[in-house]
């Protein structure tokens, strides 16, 4: 039997009640947040696509609290992910790109201090919020960064372990290191569960895996399937992209419930940026059109399905 498997309209007051058990407390409720990128919200079997097959979310899905009218305020990545971990608007937080504007005469130039001042402002001011992973940290959780990441170090923001360094002279930009999480399996959550076990604490997770973003590389047991599904390679590489990042998902909850921990754990599933219909691959593997603030469906596993109507943002699952 799952235990609170749903998706949450989560504030810090609401998590301040999940956690009221002193610091270190073993029966403090776990977190896992997970986040897929670049990713349409119909491109799921239980979202009736034609083709795409996603049981492992299709399961997530049928155990959830889904929220059928969820919305991103702003689907550019940088944006949308702070909105996520601070639980405020665009114009709130202050991210409001993915990199600040070119400097005439040096571009968009990382390891140029003039251009590295600029970006270091926007983390800096990003860091003046209140953030998920600093209020878990502060009740004794452990905190683990994988995947997407822009802000620097995460642990600078509250995260006890992190994959992504942050680093810009060694390559530091949006998840480093990070970028490898699900791509090359999952071995590192793996081993910050077991140190979760060994020091008897709660544990918040960011897993933010860089699927089924471009590179759209599958594996080819996966490209397979697709091929002849659709006259484009790169619409089919897509469709596998989004059954690979469907596979891991899968690996991840099944290591929770192997490990006893699914039970005492809100796992949060959403979408950081969106594929809209007019942005849908075209033939030639191009991105067209605009993005759009619809997201895919968020989900909270819980013992049983059901669909929720009412408005559901992005900020609604982080802090306030």
């Amino acid at each position: 039997m799952h235990g609170m498997r749903m998706l949450a309209l989560l504030t810090v007051s609401l998590f301040a009640s999940l956690t009221t058990p002193a610091p270190g407390a073993q029966d403090a409720t776990n977190v896992l947040y997970i986040i897929s990128d670049d990713h349409h919200w119909a491109d799921y079997s239980f979202m009736k696509h034609p083709h795409i097959q996603t049981p492992h979310l299709d399961k997530f899905a049928s155990q959830s609290a889904v929220f059928t009218r969820g919305y991103v305020p702003n689907s550019l990545c940088r944006p949308s992910l702070a909105t996520m971990i601070t639980g405020k608007y665009t114009h709130q937080h202050g991210v409001l790109g993915n990199d600040p504007a070119p400097v005439p005469g040096v571009g968009k130039n990382m390891r140029n201090p003039q251009y590295a001042a600029l970006r270091n402002g926007i983390i800096k001011n990003f860091a003046s919020n209140t953030l998920l992973s600093n209020v878990l940290k502060d009740k004794g959780y452990l905190t683990l960064q994988t995947g997407k990441w822009w802000e620097g170090d995460p642990k600078d923001h509250g995260f006890t372990d992190a994959m992504t360094h942050g680093d810009i002279t060694r390559g530091g930009r949006h998840g480093d290191e990070g970028l490898k999480i699900s791509r090359q399996g999952i071995d590192p959550i793996k081993e910050f569960l077991d140190k979760s076990a060994k020091e008897k604490k709660p544990f918040f997770i960011w897993h933010a895996p860089f699927l089924p973003h471009t590179p759209h590389n599958p594996p080819d047991r996966l490209l397979n399937k697709y091929k002849d599904k659709t006259d484009s390679i790169h619409v089919a590489k897509y469709w596998a992209m989004v059954d690979w990042f469907d596979e891991t998902c899968g690996q991840l909850l099944d290591e929770l419930d192997k490990r006893g921990l699914a039970e005492n754990t809100i796992e949060v599933y959403v979408v950081a940026g969106d594929l809209r219909h007019g942005q849908r691959l075209d033939p030639a593997g191009e991105q067209r059109g605009l993005r759009a603030a619809q997201q895919a469906q968020p989900v909270r596993r819980r013992p049983a399905h059901a669909d929720h109507d009412p408005l559901a943002g992005q900020g609604d699952a982080g802090a306030r």
